[in-house]
């Protein structure tokens, strides 16, 4: 059983691994850089740790000084959140050789699934489709054309390792194809450490679907899947649960193809398996594995009422899972929406600053996960998500009619926000109907970016006044 739990992340990720660790009884030992000093994670938690200095390369990606931490502090377990060292199997080695638990899965199931090829070669031996492409690794360059020629264009080149969109380009003839695959290596080289590439057919109008699943090594379960479609730069920017256009038929099947695949691995703890679906002829392709809890996780708790993040600690400290597929049960319709401190008038530039007020909305089926309380810093040095707006009701209408009070009442004074997008969003006809896919949003800001109002910082009088 684990009893002090330390925390390799930062933000709103780590703010919710101490609630939830706390509601188990777990001793909470937070890590920081010296920017995040002042951080809502730090003040929660049971004890914080300094380090390193802000750059995520000598602090929230330094193993030593996390091992180091962990022994100071007499951890007994990790948790890596998302991002960072979370889906990085020489850090669950790490840990593990330290005699402590990694929450999360084995690092050979990270090897494995989080390397896309590995992956896509598993997924084929487990009887789950995947898009046409390259076997594996594609290294030569009369190689890669052989596939481009039988897949034909446009074809996507692909990072073997990482994710959040890096290593990733599009090309829609040969010359682009030859010009792209040298870029999207050095890019992969320059993200992960790995330049290596593999090659999918894009699936026109696709839609990106998710599958939570639940292990413990022996048995898997899924907890139903999200719809992710509207991206910017192939980064999520809303998501739901369920799928608005999935048919009942195709979401079995498609449940049962996550759980088979995870349990070929032998996974154990949270993770998630990502797919391309064409609502044209019901296609659906698997494309890669999360080895993680995702950003968006709580839109799956809304709807099952599974406390998946309270799930992997418990697993991770020797307990077989709780849960039968039986007892998985889905209600109502959840929506997230993430709050980042961007601003839409300037191209989404970060746009880090002080917040001089907070107002938080609440409510029946109204969450909000986040970093922020007034008077907080933004550091400039990290990801630019602030928080995320969970909303639930019965009928998808009804969440979206709760996601528009919400937004109303979220006030974030003193920087830029995306609120404004999700405003313009949750009032657009194309997503009101669930009518997008994975480049819809994409084509949406080059019609209406410009109407997006400027929404700037709200000034700290209009809260008072309200």
């Amino acid at each position: 059983m684990i009893k002090r739990l330390l925390i390799a992340n930062r933000g709103e990720i780590a703010v919710r691994i101490i609630r939830a660790a706390r509601e188990l009884g777990i001793h909470t030992i937070q890590v920081h850089s010296t920017a995040d000093a002042d951080s809502l994670a730090v003040k929660l938690a049971d004890e914080a740790v300094l380090i390193g200095p802000p750059q995520a390369a000598k602090s929230y990606l330094n193993i030593p000084a996390i091992l180091d931490a962990a022994k100071r502090s007499a951890a007994d377990a990790v948790h890596p959140g998302y991002g960072f060292l979370a889906e990085n199997a020489g850090f669950a080695d790490a840990v593990t050789n330290a005699g402590l638990t990694f929450v999360g899965p084995s690092a050979e199931a990270i090897r494995l699934m989080g390397d896309k090829v590995a992956a896509r070669k598993a997924a084929i031996a487990a009887g789950v489709p995947c898009v046409p492409g390259s076997d594996g690794r594609v290294d030569d360059p009369a190689a890669a054309r052989g596939i481009v020629e039988r897949t034909g264009f446009p074809i996507m080149i692909k990072a073997a390792a990482g994710g959040g969109g890096r290593g990733i380009r599009i090309a829609t003839n040969l010359e682009e194809f030859e010009r792209l695959m040298p870029q999207a290596s050095a890019e992969a080289q320059a993200a992960f450490g790995d330049g290596g590439l593999y090659l999918e057919k894009v699936i026109e109008r696709a839609r990106h679907i998710e599958v939570q699943i639940l292990g413990d090594g022996k048995r898997v379960i899924h907890c139903f899947e999200r719809e992710c479609s509207l991206q910017r730069r192939r980064q999520k920017v809303w998501e739901e649960a369920p799928s608005p256009v999935l048919p009942d038929d195709i979401r079995q099947k498609l449940c049962a193809s996550a759980v088979a695949l995870a349990e070929a691995v032998h996974y154990s703890g949270a993770g998630t398996l990502e797919y391309l679906y064409d609502d044209e002829t019901r296609d659906f392709y698997f494309i890669e594995m999360n080895t993680r809890i995702q950003v968006e996780h709580p839109v799956t708790e809304f709807i099952t009422g599974i406390d998946l993040v309270r799930e992997m600690i418990r697993v991770a400290g020797g307990e077989p899972l709780r849960i039968a597929q039986a007892d998985v049960r889905r209600q109502g319709h959840a929506i997230e929406v993430r709050i980042n401190a961007e601003d839409p008038a300037r191209n989404f530039m970060p746009a880090p600053g002080t917040v001089s007020a907070l107002r938080v909305p609440g409510g029946n089926g109204v969450r909000f996960d986040t970093l922020l309380y007034a008077g907080y810093t933004i550091p400039p040095f990290y990801d630019s998500l602030l928080g995320k707006l969970i909303v639930w009701d019965e009928t998808r209408p009804a969440a979206i009619a709760r996601l528009k009070r919400a937004l109303m009442e979220l006030e974030i004074v003193g920087v830029h926000t995306t609120k404004a997008l999700h405003q313009a969003l949750a009032s657009d006809a194309a997503v009101m109907a669930g009518r997008f896919d994975t480049r819809w949003l994409e084509r949406w800001l080059e019609q209406n970016g410009s109407r997006l109002a400027e929404a700037g910082p709200e000034q700290a009088r209009e809260v008072a006044a309200r």
